[in-house]
């Protein structure tokens, strides 16, 4: 509970203007109320358990009010919703742009919604959406945790993800050097990938992308040990 004028109970004070927060001096809670009671204002105290406690010549009303306007924007500072949109085709040069927003959004307590849009013929390789959405997963985990694992509605799978705790992040992507901006435009028609209107968007063929996993798979089971 703040304590005002003769509530104050401390035998010397720091009082501060204010209006200026400069610091007036250390004195008794007597003296520092005849000057606030000259200025027509109030001597609040704002740090108990400073030694000396500090007070404050200010008006309540005011003081009151700026401190309600604090504990709202400290409310609203975090726990904000913010989307990042990516394409089963994304180059891994925009891939990790956009990872590095999404543990941006993380590391300043905000939600992060990862929504994935399906276009023309990808929509008979959907197994590809769920590949991608669990990479994301797996290279956000030092940043976030699942709370919404990756759910397909229609032509998109969306997830969300929390931030952890402050103690517990690590970030795997350097932090980004602009601001956030998504320009891609999900349209369902076939004919517009222009990389000129999606720059986030590589320009792969669906079928160069199946061949390349298919190369990899083969690679990967010719290094496979002989026994």
């Amino acid at each position: 509970m703040t304590r005002i004028n003769d509530r104050i109970r401390a035998p010397k004070i720091r009082v501060v203007d204010g209006e200026t927060n400069q610091q007036i001096g250390v004195m008794t809670p007597q003296e520092a109320l005849v000057i606030a009671k000259q200025r027509g204002l109030d001597l609040v105290e704002v740090s108990a358990e400073a030694k000396p406690p500090v007070c404050k010549i200010v008006s309540y009303g005011k003081y009151k009010y700026q401190q309600s306007k604090q504990k709202v924007k400290a409310k609203s500072s975090g726990g904000k919703v913010k989307e990042v949109k990516f394409r089963i085709n994304i180059s891994p040069h925009d891939y990790g742009i956009k990872l590095s927003h999404a543990e941006e959004f993380l590391d300043h307590n905000n939600k992060i919604r990862i929504h994935l849009q399906f276009k023309g013929r990808e929509m008979a390789h959907q197994e590809l959406g769920f590949v991608l959405m669990n990479r994301i997963k797996d290279d956000l985990k030092g940043m976030g945790h699942v709370d919404m694992m990756p759910k397909q509605a229609g032509r998109s799978i969306s997830m969300m993800l929390s931030p952890v705790a402050s103690h517990q992040r690590t970030r795997k992507f350097a932090k980004p050097v602009t601001a956030y901006v998504e320009n891609e435009d999900f349209d369902d028609a076939e004919d517009e990938d222009d990389a000129d209107h999606h720059p986030h968007v590589h320009t792969l063929s669906l079928e160069e992308i199946l061949d390349k996993m298919e190369g990899e798979a083969t690679e990967r089971k010719g290094k496979k040990p002989k026994g």
